[in-house]
């Protein structure tokens, strides 16, 4: 099995290459920054590495890349600075998420390609009832003024929504929310659930980088898990928090 990452070098996405190449899988990144990669990583033959920023690349070498993938899998987030929140690409997860599905649909794939997007517990699968306080409402609304990442995560999952939706013929695909992501050696027993049993702004759980990477390891490789999450936007929790 094949998957390409986005977002390798990030703190949950090199957690996620190390997850697939434990499993024995194949593994192509794409990375701004090589030298990032740990050579645990880099020293497995079954990591191929592409130097590139994803959203320079033209439509043609994206679709090159993805050609033969199994899975696509999108860790990437803005850097928490003043440049990474609001200087440019502002909708670096969302553009990123319409180009590989973009390419995946130009190479006409005889099956479908899993795609796996790390979204957030402060955006509402709006494909389901999920109500929250008019107090946290009010809170994501000064977010969506304020923080442009946040727009940029509520807008991915959107575009998977309705623009792959349910029933397209080459992308199936799940958006994983972690609530408050904090750092573990190891995996842990967490919870999934279809929506947020607490308040992401008011009561948020945590949830390890590992734990994570591990769930996403799964959905691409364990079809059944696939079977039950994929068209849907799941929320990890840590039992242990």
């Amino acid at each position: 099995m094949k998957t390409l990452i986005v977002g390798a070098t990030g703190a949950t996405g090199r957690l996620l290459v190390g997850q697939l190449l434990d499993k024995g899988h194949q593994v192509k990144v794409i990375v701004r920054s090589p030298e990032k990669l740990s050579e645990h990583l880099t020293n497995n033959d079954s990591l191929s590495v592409i130097s590139a920023s994803v959203l320079d690349l033209n439509d043609k070498q994206l679709s090159q890349y993805v050609m033969g993938c199994d899975a696509v899998a999108s860790c990437l987030g803005h850097n928490i600075n003043f440049k990474g929140i609001y200087g440019q690409p502002r909708k670096l997860v969302t553009d990123t998420a319409k180009r590989l599905c973009q390419a995946i649909k130009s190479n006409n794939p005889n099956k479908t390609v899993k795609y796996v997007l790390m979204n957030t517990t402060g955006n509402r699968n709006r494909d389901l009832d999920e109500p929250i306080s008019f107090a946290q409402k009010s809170v994501i609304g000064l977010l969506r003024l304020l923080l442009p990442p946040h727009v940029d995560n509520e807008q991915a999952a959107d575009y998977l929504r309705t623009e792959i939706g349910q029933n397209d013929k080459t992308i199936e695909w799940v958006a994983v929310r972690p609530d408050g992501l904090i750092d573990e050696e190891k995996v842990t027993d967490y919870e999934i659930h279809p929506s947020p049993t607490r308040s992401a702004i008011f009561n948020a759980g945590k949830v390890s980088r590992i734990n994570v990477a591990h769930f996403m390891a799964d959905l691409i490789t364990d079809n059944k898990l696939w079977e039950k999450w994929k068209g849907q936007m799941p929320v990890i929790y840590s039992q242990s928090f």
